[in-house]
């Protein structure tokens, strides 16, 4: 258990009274860490020894099951005060990870401006840019100046997801520039803003997938981001913080991918089994039926095999191998594709790289085979040698060049390219990789 659960479990067991002036010594991140650590009874004990801007903070870090069971054990009027702290944004979240139920309960403890807030942000998609988008943001007009737009700063509400931009809209809120807070401090009193403002704003349309809006941001420099509508009105913007989640679940995402696991990326203690076993088993099915094509490959040469028997003793080596040259390769081309480095167009370019790449690794793999096969037991003839040597550069050549293409055309065609690399990519390279490996020995040794 860690240090900041024991602290806080002991004053729960000796001096609960002290407790509401012990917690503000935790910092949300510690105490989110280890909440999993207490029950129900524990954690509904410490939430309410904490101040209301800290349960709002604090409960959008939970998971999804906590989260329900803290909003269902509190009180109607703990419950109102506890909505109306938190952040439109993460409000939504929880209304959208909780189950039904629970869901019709919270939108009726929600004041009206804030039941519509919640509304208007449950019309757009989670996954787009509007779904993660806060409606709390600064914006001024043109035509006032930079004295009159810092007098608005100071009475602006503290609920205001960041001041550092101020965005600024004409009549109809559509977007025209955008000043920094620095800027309009080092400006002169009556200067105006639509002197100082920067035109060229960088924003996203609000139905922008959230993984190419995290690329926007990173790609910028920025801490945050206006999310406009077609007529190029202002409806929110999303923060850099948010779009570290994004990162963090997009990652997740890709890793299972590689895994051969399906599903969106979740906690692994809030799955259940059922869960669990639903998004492993389809793919291991699927690669067990594709796997079996090795046994119709082994059958089509088995005469070879029982002529020239030492060659099954190099099975295991050459799809190991290839599979690992394969998984290389395709793994520098999911991330260069994933970060922007890397596009369908510059495939050609790729291609040389790791069409000279996989030779020399391919040369060099041989000859160690080679030298190993000759030198250490079981030990078979130079010629015998030289045909195992002579495969697997041939499987280790083309599980590069295949590692690298797939991907490409993966994405090209609208696909996620992490499914190209880990298990699916092993067992695409066994299958030809035996191919290539018997059909080179046969060239050789007959």
């Amino acid at each position: 258990m860690s240090e900041t659960m024991n602290s806080l479990l002991r004053l729960l067991e000796f001096d609960g009274e002290s407790l509401p002036t012990a917690v503000r010594d935790f910092t949300v991140a510690d105490l989110a860490d280890g909440w999993y650590e207490l029950d129900e009874e524990q954690a509904l004990t410490i939430f309410l020894a904490l101040d209301q801007e800290t349960r709002g903070e604090l409960i959008s870090e939970l998971p999804a099951a906590d989260q329900e069971n803290l909003v269902a054990a509190l009180s109607v009027q703990a419950t109102r005060d506890l909505l109306e702290v938190m952040d439109p944004d993460d409000l939504v979240d929880l209304i959208q990870t909780v189950s039904p139920e629970v869901r019709s309960e919270v939108l009726g403890h929600l004041s009206e401006e804030s039941r519509k807030e919640a509304e208007f942000l449950l019309r757009f998609d989670d996954d787009d840019a509007a779904g993660l988008m806060t409606t709390r943001y600064a914006a001024v007009r043109a035509d006032i100046t930079a004295s009159q737009a810092l007098a608005f700063l100071r009475r602006a509400p503290e609920e205001l997801e960041t001041i550092y931009y101020v965005y600024v809209v004409d009549g109809l809120q559509r977007l025209s520039g955008v000043v920094s807070l620095r800027q309009i401090l080092i400006t002169a009193d009556d200067v105006k803003i639509a002197d100082i403002m920067e035109r060229n704003v960088v924003s996203v349309r609000d139905d922008t997938d959230q993984e190419e809006t995290a690329k926007v941001l990173e790609d910028h420099d920025l801490i945050a981001l206006p999310v406009i509508d077609r007529w190029n009105r202002l409806l929110g913007i999303v923060t850099f913080d948010d779009m570290i989640d994004v990162i963090r679940e997009e990652q997740s995402e890709d890793i299972y991918r590689m895994g051969a696991i399906g599903g969106e990326a979740e906690a692994y203690l809030e799955s259940s089994v059922p869960r669990l076993i639903w998004r492993r088993l389809p793919w291991l099915v699927l690669l067990l039926l594709a796997g079996t094509i090795t046994t119709n490959v082994l059958a089509g040469y088995e005469a070879l095999i029982t002529r020239f028997a030492f060659l099954a003793l190099f099975i295991p080596v050459i799809t190991q191998t290839g599979g690992n040259s394969g998984t290389q390769s395709s793994t520098l081309m999911i991330r260069g594709l994933a970060t922007g480095h890397l596009h369908f167009r510059l495939i050609g370019r790729a291609f040389m790289k790791e069409l000279a790449t996989g030779v020399v690794i391919g040369l060099a793999t041989g000859i160690v085979i080679f030298l190993r096969s000759v030198l250490l037991p079981p030990g078979v003839s130079n010629l015998e040698a030289l045909a195992v040597a002579v495969s697997l550069s041939a499987v280790v050549l083309f599980a590069t060049l295949l590692g690298c293409l797939v991907p490409f055309f993966i994405d090209r065609f609208g696909g996620d390219p992490a499914v190209a690399a880990g298990p699916l990519m092993s067992t695409l390279i066994d299958v030809a990789g035996l191919t290539v490996y018997f059909e080179v020995s046969r060239l050789l040794l007959t």
